[in-house]
């Protein structure tokens, strides 16, 4: 096939008649469910020329759309980009759909379709942008813009592209996360540098310490402890990230004018602090000393991908790091004091990240999308290392990409409203 494939639909000579000349046809596993389809010579993304239509035609149970088949080549790489605007539609993730269905010499599916779930908005129109590699076995593709359950909806198509590119390269990281609990009272910070000079390798691009690295072990209490940021704790880590030129979260205490926040610090590789986060999950037994809770879920952007940070308690509830995922990022960064370990799984399972944890109490690990340890620390003072490829590509053998179909097939739209909310 020729390097790109731009299915571009303009000029005024296209007419509903001539699409299947192109290829496009409408689709629907049942005929009483299909949207309506037709060619609108008013909108269309450049505004000079025309666009494919659906609508959902008042019928709530509507699904499918338009598809255009077309011939690949097994373990090559692709791109899809397509343009769609919208009305009417009541959640706009699950009930528009742009995914790549592949399939065999036969007819046959060769494995899970791929969902574009890389969504930028420009105006009234949105790009939908999908990299995916043809499976073996695959020798064509179905492009399907579909349409579900939005019966108000009308969505207009335009300038569509499926084009070959190349493979995308490996991004790397090396995570180290340190399992130690200082033994004296006085500088349990410089206990914790003195402990990542023993235990961590020097080609480590980010250190992840545990929960309270100011408090842990010197019967002090919140306030005693509490710093604002930037402050002393935040410039002592910064000269260990210069010195290494690695990346450091920890644990701290903050103060705020009367304000205390159990917060995390991302040090960069520069020694600066790059940002922080402010612990949203508060056991009753934080509030009763004094802790305030924060209200937002941040997430950074580093040289090598995008991390969120939680704190001990907020593995118990799943919308941190639910929000933290949606926000963008690829893996989580956890001080932990204690908690529950199949919780942490299970985080990293529904929201196919990385979780990295560093306790007291609870283990100091690395867990991948897949809920397995891939690296574990299990004797105080050790540190567990792994190296990840954030490009990398986990799907389940029947399932497919799970991060795709986790994030298409969510109901989110589905409200729950809180005890006590009327």
């Amino acid at each position: 096939m020729q390097l790109a494939i731009v299915i571009a639909l303009t000029g005024t000579a296209l007419a509903a008649a001539n699409l299947s000349n192109q290829g496009w046809t409408v689709w629907s596993p049942r005929p009483e469910i299909a949207p309506r389809g037709y060619v609108d010579a008013v909108h269309s993304h450049r505004g000079e020329g025309r666009s494919m239509v659906l609508s959902g035609d008042s019928n709530p149970a509507v699904f499918g759309g338009w598809q255009r088949e077309l011939r690949v080549e097994p373990g090559k790489w692709y791109r899809l980009t397509a343009w769609y605007r919208a009305e009417g539609l009541d959640y706009a993730p699950r009930q528009v759909l742009a995914r790549l269905d592949w399939m065999s010499a036969s007819g046959h599916r060769t494995d899970q379709p791929d969902y574009a779930t890389a969504v930028a908005a420009e105006g009234d129109w949105n790009r939908i942008t999908l990299d995916a590699a043809s499976p073996q076995g695959a020798s064509a593709v179905r492009i399907e813009l579909l349409l579900l359950n939005a019966p108000r909806a009308t969505v207009w198509w335009d300038d569509i592209s499926f084009e070959a590119i190349p493979a995308p390269p490996s991004r790397t990281v090396t995570v180290a996360t340190l399992n130690f609990r200082p033994s004296a009272k006085s500088d349990p910070v410089g206990e914790f540098i003195a402990a990542i000079s023993r235990t961590v390798p020097r080609n480590a691009d980010i250190i992840l310490l545990p929960e309270a690295i100011t408090l842990v072990g010197t019967g002090k209490k919140y306030g005693d402890v509490a710093e604002p940021l930037p402050g002393p704790t935040t410039a002592r880590l910064g000269e260990v990230a210069r010195s290494r030129r690695a990346w450091i979260v920890a644990g701290v205490l903050e103060r705020e004018n009367a304000t205390i926040y159990n917060t995390a610090v991302l040090i960069d590789r520069e020694g600066r602090l790059a940002g922080k986060y402010r612990k949203v999950y508060l056991p009753r037994e934080e509030v009763e000393g004094g802790i305030t809770a924060g209200s937002d879920y941040p997430v950074f952007r580093t040289d090598f991908g995008t991390i969120g940070m939680m704190i001990c308690w907020d593995v118990q509830y799943p919308d941190p790091a639910r929000a933290l995922a949606l926000r963008g990022a690829e893996m989580i960064l956890m001080p932990i004091w204690g908690g529950n370990t199949t919780l942490g799984a299970a985080r990293a399972i529904e929201n196919q990240i990385y979780l990295v944890s560093s306790g007291y109490d609870y283990p100091t690990e690395i867990v991948d999308p897949n809920g397995e340890v891939r690296a574990r620390a299990a004797e105080r003072g050790a540190v567990a290392v792994w190296t990840i490829d954030l490009n990398r590509r986990i799907r389940d053998e029947w399932l497919g990409d799970m991060r795709q179909r986790m994030w298409k097939e969510a109901r989110f739209d589905v409200a729950v409203d809180p005890p006590g909310r009327k």
